[in-house]
């Protein structure tokens, strides 16, 4: 099977060690990719470091076109990537799976390419002139999840380029063969050293991820996964004075008001719930519904449901594919066999063949059964009935997480009143999941902390200096 090549200072490395990366809907290896250690780890933030003083001496404009002709050889192979892409993470190739990711990658790529850091005067006057001026940090370090490899790589990777930095970026395990193709297309047109990628496996004593975050060369890391991985991300970031963004997992709640109607919002109920097999920091993963609507809606959200195709994703009918690894698996079907015991499962609930879960809607289950309090990152939704908008309101908050929520009304400054009171940094009305580069993303509460996209992504990846004169 194809062994696939790290690039560090601009050049393949392949190692001593290499580890196997598996199809989800059919257990077959796609490829491998390699095992490496501190010795590659060191090499990759050397070659970073050594890149960066000429990589950020470069003028805002030269930087923006560095930016686009990326961008440009990412859309030149999204096709090989997409496809890649579903062998190894399980999203099917249509519906909001790896073409649409590819498109998303693109978008989001052009779009930070197109941002800008300008010179701000904060003053200009007899008493002198003093500039706000933002400069880069170094080294990013960049981890990202399986749930989304490519498109994440981007969020991190684009903004600390754009911004005159350097990056070494670690893949997940279980999803790193498109990342290690994405990382090789760019350096087609950047200069050595300036996008380094490492892979490892974690199996063994040496942790990849431990090692960027407590390394001294890098200077900021931007990790996208587990609240509990977060954690440890920060301890081992703090005796190095690291910068971090954090986007962690979130436990979304949904709330549907009692004029909304249900046959209007079942589809968008089930896309913010099931997108990418439910497998979503920003996915519903709570609905909380109106005592006089609640049968209703879930007739309407069932009836939309049973109507997606769920198989392998390289077959053009499916919709839906497997969940990504066992471990999630297991832990979908524990919290849903928790569930079947509390509650009434109204759609799915029963595992198919190998990692395959159907969509799986649960009713008459409330705040404290497992499948409401934990994060089930699957294809599994809880439906918990209310009777007043402050019960909703107090039971959607009751989360240690903060990542999104959404309201559902025909009545948008009834929703509105409803939003602004959710602990959560992204809200959406009739609508979940949205997000969009021109908006600023990022969590509350547990869910971590700083933001990406937009201009204030951008400013997360420097230093402000202020310059009197």
């Amino acid at each position: 099977m194809t062994l696939h090549s790290a690039t560090i200072n601009g050049r393949p490395v392949n190692g001593e060690k290499s580890f196997s990366v598996l199809n989800p809907a059919t257990g077959e290896e796609v490829g491998r990719a390699p095992n490496m250690g501190a010795a590659e780890l060191n090499a990759a933030v050397a070659a970073a470091k050594a890149a960066f003083p000429a990589w950020s001496a470069k003028s805002d404009e030269e930087l923006q076109a560095a930016c686009a002709m990326v961008t440009s050889r990412i859309e030149a192979n999204a096709g090989e990537l997409a496809e890649l892409l579903t062998r190894e993470q399980g999203k099917p190739l249509n519906g909001l799976g790896s073409r649409w990711e590819l498109g998303g990658t693109v978008a989001w790529a052009g779009y930070t390419t197109g941002l800008s850091l300008p010179v701000k005067v904060l003053q200009d006057n007899e008493q002198g002139r003093i500039e706000l001026h933002r400069k880069p940090l170094g080294v990013v370090g960049s981890i990202t999840p399986w749930n989304f490899p490519v498109m994440i790589a981007i969020w991190h990777v684009m903004p600390a380029l754009r911004s005159g930095n350097t990056v070494v970026i670690k893949p997940s395990p279980l999803t790193p063969l498109a990342t290690l193709r994405l990382v090789e297309i760019m350096n087609e047109v950047l200069p050595p050293g300036v996008l380094n990628v490492v892979t490892g496996d974690d199996s063994g004593e040496f942790n990849l991820g431990g090692a960027m975050s407590a390394h001294p060369d890098i200077r900021k890391i931007v990790f996208t996964g587990s609240c509990a991985t977060g954690q440890k991300v920060m301890r081992s970031a703090a005796e190095t004075m690291k910068r971090l963004t954090l986007e962690l997992g979130g436990n979304d709640a949904g709330i549907v008001l009692p004029d909304a109607d249900p046959a209007a919002i079942a589809e968008g109920l089930f896309w913010g719930a099931f997108i990418n097999n439910g497998q979503t920091c920003a996915a519903m993963k709570r609905l909380y519904v109106h005592e006089s609507i609640h049968d209703a809606v879930c007739e309407a959200l069932v009836a939309y449901a049973k109507n997606i195709p769920v198989g392998n994703g390289l077959e053009e009918g499916s919709i839906l594919g497997p969940i990504q690894n066992r471990v999630q698996f297991d832990k979908v079907s524990r919290l849903v066999a928790d569930a079947k015991s509390r509650g009434k499962v109204l759609l799915g609930g029963d595992a198919g063949e190998g990692l395959f879960f159907p969509p799986t809607i649960v009713a008459g289950l409330s705040n404290g059964d497992a499948l409401v309090d934990e994060e089930q990152f699957g294809p599994a939704l809880p439906v918990i009935k209310y009777s007043n908008v402050e019960d909703a309101i107090r039971m959607a908050n009751d989360s240690p997480n903060g990542l999104g929520g959404s309201v559902w009304s025909s009545d948008i400054a009834a929703a509105r009143k409803v939003a602004a009171r959710m602990e959560c940094g992204s809200v959406w009305i009739n609508k979940h999941g949205a997000i969009q580069p021109n908006a600023p993303f990022g969590g509350v509460k547990g869910s971590g902390f700083g933001v990406e996209f937009a201009e204030e992504g951008l400013q997360e990846y420097t230093d402000i200096q202020v310059v009197f004169a």
